[in-house]
């Protein structure tokens, strides 16, 4: 159970509603009227929680689990203890992700500028939307209906910012078009000049970053994030796109929609990411580099080389991901033969 001082758990819910809520479907229409109270993990929920299987190396944790009902697929739903309500779906955790949000929906505010904030007079704050203590907002700036702006945040001269969207503490946001339902979260820098100059003996030659950062709608940038703005180009984060902590985004990036950027990622100068493309925590992409739509790139790979789209790569220099495996396996048989050898 989620602790009550952080966390707020509407319901109870009767299962009917609640497999309404996650798209799936009662296996026993007896259950419908069951009420559960919560949501917790096989190993601990309680009678009146609802848990879920996603993973099938955890169905022995299912056969002993306490659940009262529990959330997983349909050729799983013979190894559930005897008693155990089943909500059956395609999509154990989105629909798990679901009946949370259900239990657990994003805390109401109250609309209003604190005290200490300082906003420019020129600002054009949505109705509905939040300034929290010590945020500083600079002139000409516009930001959205139901928007919430977190503490220390600092917002630059003419950002705009589209409905719902909430920006986290102590986040600085400067030459930036940020679209609606984003989320910032707390400690993000998003529209610094990006790190570009001309190399000379005699001193380096800063080059002026005059483009922007365009943020699409439904965005999610994590903590600690930097995404440079343009040189000239703008630096653009694709729509629905969810990016960990402490990633880097270098100057004139195009990241497309729907991807999914892992912690410590760093993304080189002008490189070119299609949709729904996935990668590894602590990977890094190459400057001037196109990677295909759908390419997954796993943890701590280099990426060196253009990559085709649907392409599954690991490594430093990145290969496919069957190659790399394949050479493993080659050099792990020829260590082992030179262990015998020096052992005879």
């Amino acid at each position: 159970m989620a602790d009550p001082r952080f966390f707020t758990r509407a319901g109870p819910f009767r299962l009917a509603e609640l497999a309404g809520r996650c798209g799936a479907t009662l296996a026993d229409s007896g259950d419908a009227e069951r009420v559960v109270a919560d949501v917790g993990p096989l190993a601990t929920a309680a009678a009146d929680h609802v848990s879920f299987l996603d993973n099938k190396k955890y169905a022995a944790v299912l056969e002993t689990s306490g659940a009262g009902a529990c959330i997983l697929q349909h050729d799983m739903a013979g190894r559930a203890p005897k008693g155990m309500a089943l909500l059956l779906t395609r999509n154990p955790y989105k629909a798990y992700a679901l009946a949370a949000q259900a239990f657990y929906p994003e805390p109401e505010f109250e609309p209003g500028i604190a005290p200490s904030a300082v906003v420019d007079p020129t600002v054009q704050l949505g109705e509905g939307s939040l300034v929290e203590a010590g945020v500083v907002i600079g002139r000409g700036v516009e930001i959205g209906k139901r928007c919430r702006i977190g503490p220390n945040a600092v917002i630059g001269n003419f950002v705009v910012i589209g409905d719902d969207t909430v920006i986290g503490a102590n986040a600085t946001i400067s030459h930036c078009l940020v679209g609606a339902r984003v989320v910032i979260f707390p400690g993000a820098c998003i529209g610094q000049p990006g790190f570009g100059f001309a190399i000379d003996p005699k001193g380096h030659v800063k080059v002026p970053q005059l483009g922007r950062v365009i943020i699409e709608d439904d965005v999610e940038i994590g903590a600690n994030v930097a995404v440079d703005r343009g040189s000239g180009p703008d630096t653009v984060i694709g729509a629905g796109t969810m990016m960990d902590n402490l990633v880097q985004v270098a100057h004139n990036v195009r990241i497309g929609r729907r991807c999914v950027i892992a912690g410590q990622v760093g993304i080189s100068g002008s490189s070119e990411l299609g949709d729904l493309v996935i990668i590894g925590g602590q990977a890094g992409v190459a400057g001037h580099l196109k990677i295909g739509a759908g390419v997954q790139i796993a943890a701590q790979s280099g990426i060196l080389r253009e990559t085709a789209a649907g392409e599954r790569v690991m490594g430093t220099p990145a290969k496919p991901l069957r190659q790399f495996f394949r050479e493993v396996a080659t050099l792990e048989k020829i260590s082992s033969k030179d262990k015998e050898n020096a052992k005879g």
